[in-house]
């Protein structure tokens, strides 16, 4: 059986913890802080403008050989102003389970990303978290931290 992984990131962002939630709560603004070269596209039709509890949000990316991958998420808990989990419902991990929380500072927002993921394949999956997934996961986080702190 494959291990469960994890991720966490923290960042601080010099803007209102509204301003900061009504950006990530946001499903359109998704593919702004995504790569460019994960072809990620949001697909669904009928997903909402913010975030709420039971939302199902339907995406396309392309993390390997540019082959499309389909991914359902469900946005599982909300509580305004404070934090939003997604999981993935359909698509290429076993588990995604992704918190994002926010909290007002001192000057503005700290934002915290924690995820925990787990791949298929057993033993295999361990070994491609190893080559690959993990690099490409923090490679993932990192651009976003990036984007991010341009944006704002």
């Amino acid at each position: 059986m494959s291990k469960v992984y994890s991720i966490k990131t923290v960042q601080f962002l010099p803007i209102s913890l509204e301003t900061a939630w009504d950006f990530f709560s946001s499903p359109a603004n998704l593919k702004e802080i995504t790569p460019n070269n994960l072809g990620f596209n949001i697909i669904s039709k009928y997903h909402g403008d913010k975030m709420y509890g039971g939302q199902i949000i339907e995406y396309t990316v392309r993390p390997i050989l540019n082959i499309p991958l389909y991914w359902m998420t469900e946005i599982t808990q909300v509580e305004h102003l404070k934090y939003f989990v997604d999981v993935q419902r359909f698509g290429p991990y076993s588990l995604w389970h992704h918190q994002h929380h926010f909290k007002a500072v001192e000057g503005g927002v700290e934002m915290t990303d924690i995820v925990h993921y787990k791949l298929p394949f057993w033993f295999l999956g361990d070994i491609a978290n190893s080559l690959f997934v993990k690099r490409q996961l923090k490679s993932i986080f990192d651009y976003r931290f990036t984007a991010v702190a341009k944006r704002f």
